[in-house]
């Protein structure tokens, strides 16, 4: 079933363009990969990314939107991601990244892309486990800048994954969500008897 990418923001994706257009950008990131390449680079695949705060929080999960990345596109595969970031401003160029997490998205996007139900894929970060989701959010038609994860929705971490989560591998929203709170019991506790 095909995925529902909701629309990037235009001014997210002009100063993504704008970035690949400069040599100075692209020379000076820190991707290897883009400053190589010959040939033209394209922006593909925005996920809205958002960040999910406080794990361990009872109830409904709260996340807030952080940006747009896209898939940066050398030939047949990506090479690297953009991000742009809401500022005070508007939207603007954040960086150039590069690492296992572009060919994860990659490959995650691909698996979602053969589930029978549509989902819109968004990407879901928690930072205190240093890890990244792909988002499949059951609702189609909604604001990709908006919304907490439901019921209904998957979570596919990327690989690296923390220890003990296994990467590639969708999961439902709570069921993650109980074995990443687990993950953060305080080592305190771990030690206590039952």
């Amino acid at each position: 079933m095909p995925l529902h990418v909701p629309p990037a923001p235009a001014p997210a994706l002009r100063s993504v363009l704008t970035a690949l257009g400069s040599p100075t950008a692209v020379r000076e990131a820190p991707t290897p990969a883009l400053r190589v390449h010959q040939g033209p680079l394209r922006p593909e695949r925005p996920l809205p990314v958002h960040v999910l705060d406080d794990v361990s929080r009872r109830g409904t999960p709260r996340t807030r939107l952080t940006g747009w990345r896209f898939l940066i596109r050398g030939g047949e595969h990506a090479l690297a991601t953009a991000d742009a970031m809401l500022t005070p401003d508007g939207w603007a160029f954040s960086h150039f990244g590069e690492g296992p997490y572009v060919s994860a998205i990659e490959r995650a996007l691909h698996q979602a892309e053969s589930v029978p139900t549509a989902y819109q894929p968004r990407l879901l970060s928690v930072p205190e486990l240093y890890m990244l989701t792909l988002w499949l959010h059951e609702d189609i038609t909604a604001d990709g800048a908006e919304g907490c994860p439901g019921a209904g929705d998957l979570l596919v971490p990327l690989a690296p994954a923390p220890p003990g989560i296994a990467a590639h591998r969708p999961h439902h929203v709570a069921e993650l969500l109980s074995r990443l709170t687990l993950r953060l019991t305080p080592a305190s506790l771990l030690g206590s008897p039952a």
